[in-house]
């Protein structure tokens, strides 16, 4: 799917898997989204229009664009032979110039309530394809053909830097659990520090926030691919 220019970066793929990590699975794509909707129910009366953090979109777009991303990544996943090549064929398009490129957009009519319904059925179809398909499946994406954890573990850090954007825009508190952040990381940034807080460093990684001896700095891409053998 098109991905959005951030700033931040992860460093090169050089370190192992921890051995706490473990791989991404499933169960974590459903409750990065779980989690997500439980923190975002509180602001369903709230001023979506917002900027979010400090990307050029609203709360609303940001929102839209991370069930979006959920459900393009359950695409990828879904052929009998999965695109090695490209994305599955799907018409993107933009509500306004600057605003994401999306597949999926939500009834603005129906509020954040229906906004939070289309997240969960996003993160529910990629849940679904992850448990499903065959761990030695592959599939295209722009950071490098990648396999089923690999997308589990991409869905798991939209939905959780992304909810951060919009939190950060609304005004609420987020703050995801450690391991939850860990095995995202060890996934898709085996280069990031492995001695700092996990949710900071996760926001260090895509270019959100700085940490005390690495500063923010510009995002190039993660580590799609899959890890061999506990190394990149």
């Amino acid at each position: 799917m098109p991905q959005e220019r951030i700033v931040g970066g992860a460093g090169s793929p050089t370190a192992t898997r921890s051995a706490t990590s473990g791989p991404v699975t499933a169960a974590d794509v459903g409750r990065a989204v779980g989690l997500a909707v439980a923190t975002l129910t509180d602001a369903l009366a709230a001023d979506w229009h917002t900027r979010a953090g400090d990307l050029d979109w609203d709360c609303w777009e940001t929102l839209e664009h991370t069930a979006d991303g959920l459900f393009a990544y359950a695409a990828q996943l879904a052929p009998a032979r999965p695109p090695l090549d490209g994305f599955v064929p799907l018409r993107w398009r933009r509500d306004r110039p600057e605003g994401p490129p999306n597949v999926v957009f939500v009834d603005r009519a129906v509020g954040a309530a229906g906004l939070l319904q289309v997240l969960e059925t996003g993160g529910g179809l990629l849940a679904a394809m992850v448990a499903t398909v065959p761990p030695e499946a592959r599939a295209f994406h722009a950071y490098g053909v990648s396999d089923p954890e690999g997308f589990a573990a991409m869905g798991v850090v939209e939905t959780l830097v992304h909810t951060h954007d919009v939190t950060t825009g609304l005004g609420l508190g987020w703050s995801p659990p450690a391991g939850l952040c860990d095995r995202a990381l060890a996934r898709l940034f085996p280069g990031a520090p492995g001695d700092s807080d996990r949710w900071a460093t996760l926001l260090w990684a895509t270019g959100r926030a700085a940490l005390p001896a690495h500063p923010r700095r510009a995002f190039d891409r993660w580590h799609s691919a899959p890890l061999r053998d506990g190394t990149a």
